[in-house]
C-alpha cells in the first residue's frame, strides 16, 4: 500500500486472500497523489476503499534512504523532493499531521533510521547513541502533537539503537515511559549483515 494501494491486487481480493492490516508509506502518499487528494477522500481508508486496519510509517526510513540529499538536524529532515526537486522539510509534527490527514489506525512516531555504517565505518557506539536519543528527543514532540491534533488512533514509538543492546534496551524503557500502545523494532534493513538483523 506505498502509494494508497496494493499493486495489481483489487482490495475484495486482498480480503478474500485474509489480509488483516495494510501499509501506507507517509512519504510517499505526501509526495503523490498529495494531502488534498486524500482529504478529498476523507482519509486513506476511503482513497484506498479499505476497511480493515491500516498502519502508515512516519517517512523516517525513507528519508534515510535519500543519503545524501537530505540534511538531518534537531528540528527534522531538509530535503529534495525525488518527485520534482522541490525543498521539503520534514519534522516529528508535520510526519504527525500528515498522518492525521490519512487517518491511518496506527501511526508511527518519526525516527532517524540507524545506519549501520556511517561514512564508510561501521557505525560506533556513541553514533548510535546519538541517533538514539534523536529519535527519542522527537518520539516525545510526536506524542505532544498527536495529542493537540486529537488523533484518535494508536500512536506506536520505534525502538533504535543500532546494533548496540543496550542501546536499544535504553531506547524501550524510555519509550515504555510514555506509555504509547505500541512499539516497533525500528533500524534493521540499513545495510547490516543478516546475522545482525536477525540476532
Amino acid at each position: 500500500g506505498t502509494y494508497g494501494t496494493v499493486k495489481g491486487v483489487m482490495p475484495q481480493s486482498l480480503i478474500e486472500m485474509g489480509a488483516q492490516i495494510i501499509l501506507g508509506n507517509t512519504f510517499h502518499l505526501w509526495m503523490r497523489p498529495g494531502l488534498d487528494v486524500i482529504k478529498q477522500f476523507g482519509g486513506l481508508h476511503k482513497f484506498e476503499s479499505w476497511h480493515k486496519p491500516i498502519l502508515t510509517d512516519s517517512g523516517g526510513f525513507q528519508v534515510w534512504s535519500l543519503g545524501e540529499m537530505r540534511k538531518i538536524s534537531e528540528e527534522g529532515v531538509k530535503f529534495a523532493s525525488p518527485v520534482n526537486g522541490d525543498k521539503l522539510f520534514l519534522t516529528p509534527e508535520i510526519s504527525m499531521q500528515i498522518q492525521t490527514v490519512l487517518n491511518s489506525d496506527i501511526v508511527m512516531q518519526f525516527d532517524e533510521c540507524t545506519p549501520y555504517d556511517t561514512q564508510g565505518h561501521i557505525t560506533t557506539e556513541g553514533e548510535a547513541r546519538s541517533s538514539m536519543e534523536l529519535s527519542l528527543r522527537w518520539a516525545r514532540r510526536c506524542v505532544v502533537e498527536f495529542e493537540q491534533l486529537e488523533n484518535s488512533n494508536a500512536l506506536f514509538g520505534i525502538v533504535q539503537g543500532g546494533m548496540f543492546e543496550n542501546l536499544r534496551q535504553e531506547s524501550l524503557d524510555a519509550l515504555v515511559e510514555l506509555d504509547l500502545p505500541g512499539y516497533a523494532v525500528g533500524g534493521v534493513s540499513v545495510g547490516e549483515p543478516k546475522e545482525e538483523m536477525q540476532r
